[in-house]
């Protein structure tokens, strides 16, 4: 079992995994990143989501990482890991491994490459949460994975008492609305598309599952802290700040350019695993101006 119950609640940047020059998982250096986020106040860890690359991992890279940043961070932050597999049982077997190897809690996406029917997935689902004990934030991201967890289907999946949240990373944020007119408070909702963060949490989002934190996790701390204490205008402010950044969150390359922010920064580096290659030309060049432009401006001392 973890150590922890999420709060579900402020930010939870979705960690990178570091890899060394020979392209191997550096351990060490997804420590360091882990440590740094944890003592920058973010308030949870979204590990090998897909800034964190899972789908570019084997199995036995997954549990070192799991088991790398229990020991890092355990018990300092809830640690929630991400589930993408080809097959249920694929899945299955992830989050029992998990399970065992101490993580807080899990963040179910729905079986890759096929797309399901309404039915198959809420059975994927079902099937995933009934073999832990942990709680589980289903992850819905139509635009990535080409389907939406519609509402028939989370109603189906009500009665599962360790389904607890949805991160939501649908770039309408009237879903927010609609989730709370038809489900109340049975499902906690993430904010999970960094550029429609802000909206997410004014319409009754608890919290910000975030990609660009990873560069800048004090900005993101300190937004949470204006939403919490209903500081509005200062929330803005910060958002009119980081939303260049936040853009990036959206698009196709997201992994890439995240973790060149993160390497201007000097919290990781660019690296990352085939299929997906570094930015070059023009788009480098525009990532790297955008990052430079936000750090030249912070809002915060």
């Amino acid at each position: 079992m973890g150590n922890l119950v999420p709060s579900w609640s402020g930010v939870y940047p979705a960690a990178t995994t570091q890899f060394a020059a020979d392209g191997s998982v550096d351990i060490e250096a997804t420590q360091r990143v882990l440590t740094a986020l944890a003592d920058d106040g973010v308030h949870g860890l979204i590990l090998l989501g897909t800034c964190g690359e899972n789908n570019s991992l084997d199995a036995g890279e997954k549990s070192a990482i799991l088991r790398a940043a229990v020991e890092a961070v355990g018990g300092r932050v809830p640690l929630i890991t991400g589930i993408s597999a080809f097959t249920t049982d694929q899945a299955i077997a992830y989050a029992r491994e998990a399970e065992a190897i101490g993580v807080d809690g899990l963040m179910v996406l729905p079986a890759m490459v096929y797309v399901p029917m309404p039915a198959e997935m809420a059975a994927h689902f079902r099937l995933v949460a009934g073999a832990t004990a942990l709680p589980v934030m289903l992850y819905n991201n139509p635009p990535a994975y080409r389907v939406s967890i519609d509402f028939d289907t989370l109603g189906a999946l009500a009665d599962i008492p360790n389904i607890v949240a949805i991160k939501e990373s649908a770039p309408d944020p009237r879903r927010f609305t609609d989730l709370f007119n038809r489900f109340g408070d049975r499902y906690v909702t993430m904010a999970g598309l960094d550029d429609v963060a802000l909206e997410g949490l004014l319409l009754g989002a608890n919290g910000w599952v975030s990609g660009l934190t990873s560069a800048f996790p004090q900005e993101s701390v300190a937004l949470i802290a204006a939403v919490d204490r209903g500081d509005w205008a200062e929330a803005r402010r910060i958002y009119r700040w980081f939303m260049p950044l936040l853009h990036l969150d959206a698009e196709h390359d997201l992994v890439q350019s995240i973790k060149l922010a993160e390497q201007i920064m000097g919290r990781g580096s660019e690296r990352v695993r085939m299929p997906r290659m570094p930015l070059t030309g023009a788009r480098r060049a525009e990532v790297i101006a955008m990052v430079e432009q936000c750090a030249a401006t912070r809002p915060i001392a």
